[in-house]
């Protein structure tokens, strides 16, 4: 079959081999000559692609596509919030961008002692986002902003980078001109937005405009929010920073109990990084450090390599290995924190190691399953939800992967009414002295609040090569399942020889140490769930389409063509050209 630049195949998934499940009829497989975007939203992966045949890079794609879902998506991400990226150049060199919130500088380690909840919801939850970078490269001044990350990495705001090599292509305002169009002419409510809207009192200016709720396929209009986009597509970041809407956010933050500053603002900075890196079975996978799921995710590809999962298939046993892996990966993480602050990097560097993983697997046995403190966790482990993740790959290789959250669903619930923008929580990222998490844990000094400090968070995006060429980009949302998920990802392309849609639409297991019981998607057959309670696991099922996490990935195959796929577990659809 022959392709030419502008085909499109897209294929509905095949029956799982391990498992019996109903066939999604809403996942699809995308198969490209050129490049690829797997987003939450198939609009958004739509928009990211018309960026791409327009001469756009990876990288414009990439923003327009997450400004796409901020828009339609606000319960997952948006300008309010932050995340992580990493980002491989057309010519081999990779950095990463970790733009994850920060505590304000009046934060300390008691402040949500007395009254948990406040880390969740109201002013004093919000982080600050991501909304200021200075730094003088070649006497020009950098700007950086949550989804706005692009003013860094746009080229009419910066021709070159730390790698000298250029990443944006098209003008800085075409990227937001979909996205200005969607939130003034409104859109329909796909189903994943309007089964968050129940239970949303403080959005009601947005989702009840007439006092009663919006429902699917509703046309929702967001017009202040359309003004502050135009705003920043068309006066650049100081606008965002030092104007008019760096006024309304510190307002509204403060009104609802917040004690961020217009200084927060101003002097918050991106770090810009090379990725960590390990090898799975000769590939380079490459990700970001801590406070992002990275390590873990290294050191769990590390013990798993030594089984030679592939010999064998995904049988009881392989299942329960990898459990064991994630029971010990979780352990690991609870060790976690902002590197600047834990003052533990010899511990994180050994994690992810062969060596490490060695010993490891000497502790696992094929037996049986053993009680949490088996596994040597020190501290807690904690959940974030209202994420979102983008993976883009260009015709010349550029390839993005970025994970951007509001942290939990709806995020702080502070909504910004002048500008429309949705505030995180990511201060319940962190550990409160003396106060034990859902799970009944002891908080993690590691993870405590300081000012100026990064939360622990689960996002991982990741890049692999194969032999020095681009091979994939994938990440994911939904919390602490992302590190499963992504891992059970991995191996199911990478040991059990399944396309990219067939490896996101398998059933998946997760398990998180504590509760001691191991969350699984229905699907898996009756004998694999036998084999798990031999060796003593409990096991807790979860429905198949229940959406507790979801990945996006796109892949360069041998033959030159891209395969994208996006999870129909939040009903994404993948697009490409």
């Amino acid at each position: 079959m022959g392709y030419n630049s502008d085909e499109i195949i897209t294929d509905r998934s095949r029956a799982q081999t391990f498992s019996a499940i109903p066939i999604p009829t809403d996942s699809k497989l995308v198969i490209a000559r050129n490049g690829a975007v797997a987003a939450e939203q198939q609009e958004c992966s739509n928009i990211g692609v018309e960026i791409l045949k327009e001469g756009g890079s990876a990288v414009d794609a990439a923003i327009a596509a997450e400004l796409c879902v901020g828009t339609i998506n606000a319960f997952s991400a948006g300008i309010g919030g932050g995340g992580f990226m990493i980002i491989r150049g057309s010519d081999g060199t990779s950095e990463t961008i970790d733009f994850r919130e920060i505590a304000p500088a009046a934060a300390n380690n008691s402040m949500f002692k007395d009254d948990p909840e406040l880390a969740k919801y109201g002013g004093l939850s919000v982080g600050v986002p991501f909304l200021e970078w200075k730094s003088h490269i070649k006497s020009r001044v950098l700007h950086c902003s949550s989804t706005d990350l692009m003013f860094y990495l746009d080229v009419r705001y910066l021709n070159v980078n730390l790698n000298n090599f250029r990443y944006g292509k098209l003008p800085w305002k075409r990227l937001f001109e979909p996205s200005i169009k969607l939130s003034r002419d409104g859109f329909k409510i796909p189903f994943e937005l309007s089964k968050h809207l129940e239970g949303t009192p403080d959005l009601a200016a947005i989702y009840a405009p007439n006092g009663i709720l919006l429902g699917e396929g509703d046309l929702l209009k967001r017009l202040n929010f359309s003004k502050t986009l135009e705003l920043i597509a068309n006066n650049g970041s100081d606008v965002f920073y030092k104007g008019s809407i760096a006024d309304s956010i510190i307002k509204s933050i403060q009104s609802t109990g917040g004690i961020m500053t217009h200084e927060d603002l101003a002097t918050f900075k991106p770090i810009i990084s090379k990725p960590i890196q390990g090898y799975y079975h000769g590939r380079k996978v490459m990700t970001l450090n801590t406070p992002s799921g990275g390590p873990v995710l290294l050191s769990m590809l590390n013990i798993l390599e030594g089984y030679r999962l592939s010999r064998e298939g995904l049988d009881g046993k392989n299942l329960h290995r990898i459990i064991e892996t994630l029971k010990f990966g979780f352990a690991m993480r609870t060790e976690m924190g902002d590197p600047l602050f834990t003052n533990n990097l010899e511990r994180i560097e050994e994690i992810m190691t062969k060596d490490f993983a060695a010993k490891i697997r000497k502790n696992i046995s094929d037996s049986i399953t053993f009680e949490p403190s088996y596994y040597n966790p020190i501290y807690d482990v904690l959940e974030d939800h209202g994420t979102t993740h983008v993976s883009v790959v260009d015709k010349y290789n550029q390839a993005v992967s970025l994970t951007s959250t509001v942290n939990l669903i709806w995020g702080s619930r502070v909504l910004d009414s002048e500008t429309g923008i949705l505030l995180n929580d990511q201060m319940d990222d962190f550990s409160i002295p003396g106060v034990p998490n859902y799970f009944g844990l002891r908080p993690s000094p590691y993870n405590y609040v300081q000012p100026k400090k990064k939360p622990l968070s689960s996002c991982v995006p990741v890049i692999i090569e194969k032999n020095g060429e681009f091979e994939m980009a994938i990440g994911g949302s939904g919390g602490s399942r992302i590190l499963s998920s992504i891992l059970q990802v991995l191996l199911n392309v990478y040991e059990f020889d399944k396309d990219i849609l067939e490896s996101i639409d398998a059933p998946r297991v997760h398990h998180q140490l504590l509760p001691n019981e191991i969350s699984i998607e229905t699907g898996y057959s009756e004998k694999l769930m036998e084999e798990l309670r031999k060796r003593n696991h409990s096991i807790t099922f979860v429905d198949f389409n229940a959406g507790k996490s979801e990945i996006q990935a796109v892949m360069r195959l041998s033959n030159g063509l891209v395969n994208a796929a996006s999870d129909y577990r939040k009903h994404g659809i993948a697009a490409g050209y």
